[in-house]
């Protein structure tokens, strides 16, 4: 296993380390308004460059592809790069923290975080981030988030969240007490909403399983987890009994300027 870096949180270290082909079967997609954000909010179109940050396995890298532009996926954690590069060969990787990313002076159009700003979310990542980015380039931040106004998925994310320990999570908003910072403009938010269906298996369990700190514990603790999930999905009248299920999300969409 690969030494995870120091500036890797722990908990992401060891359970993504782990847990790569999990978070390939279980993570959702994006909604179809991505597409379109994309080319209009942050201008990426062929002929630019644009860095995909914490690629991670490269969920996110497909939705930067078809905006024409080059993509350049940079992510620290050896397992998930090599699945990415596994399956989409044409991406240049960078095995690189935020904090130290190997590329020149103002050299990308934009920079896009997909499901992962919280974990380097410090005023060095964010520095570098500006750095690299030519004047006029875009920050785009992108999460993708369950549901909770719904009863069931409530229920889902008490279950999981009890286990989160120091993980750094989208949702306590400390991400944003970065936010405003001298050079870039005021962060501007969009929301979406979309379905993942899907087997219980993979958009429930497996979905659950990829989350980091599920991944880091010890495997009969990491099952009763999911067993206490298989006991909420039994007693839910929208789930039991269903070989399909469709978990509702947010997507939530931020992006800024570099003066």
């Amino acid at each position: 296993m690969t030494t995870p870096s120091r500036s890797i949180h722990h908990t992401a270290a060891v359970g993504y380390q782990a847990n790569a082909d999990r978070y390939v079967k279980g993570r959702p997609d994006y909604p179809p308004e991505i597409a379109t954000w994309l080319h209009e909010v942050i201008g990426l179109h062929a002929g630019m460059t644009v860095v995909d940050l914490g690629a991670g396995t490269g969920k996110f890298t497909p939705r930067l592809l078809e905006t024409g532009a080059q993509v350049i996926a940079v992510e620290p954690i050896a397992q998930m790069l090599e699945k990415l590069s596994a399956a989409l060969p044409q991406v240049k990787t960078l095995a690189a923290t935020a904090e130290s990313i190997p590329l020149p002076d103002e050299s990308v159009d934009a920079v896009v975080c997909a499901q992962s700003f919280h974990w380097f979310a410090t005023p060095q990542a964010l520095a570098e981030i500006q750095r690299i980015l030519k004047p006029g380039g875009k920050l785009g931040l992108v999460w993708n988030m369950r549901d909770a106004r719904v009863s069931w998925v409530r229920k889902l994310n008490q279950i999981v969240d009890r286990h989160e320990g120091d993980a750094p999570r989208f949702y306590t908003g400390d991400w944003r007490k970065l936010f405003p910072v001298k050079g870039l403009e005021p962060l501007q938010e969009q929301v979406f909403m979309f379905g993942h269906q899907g087997a219980a298996e993979d958009v429930i369990y497996n979905r659950v399983r990829s989350t980091s700190f599920i991944a880091a514990l010890p495997a009969q603790q990491q099952e009763q987890v999911i067993d206490q999930i298989r006991q909420l999905v039994a007693e839910e009248g929208e789930l039991q009994g269903k070989e399909t299920v469709t978990v509702p999300y947010q997507t939530k969409a931020y992006f800024t300027t570099k003066r």
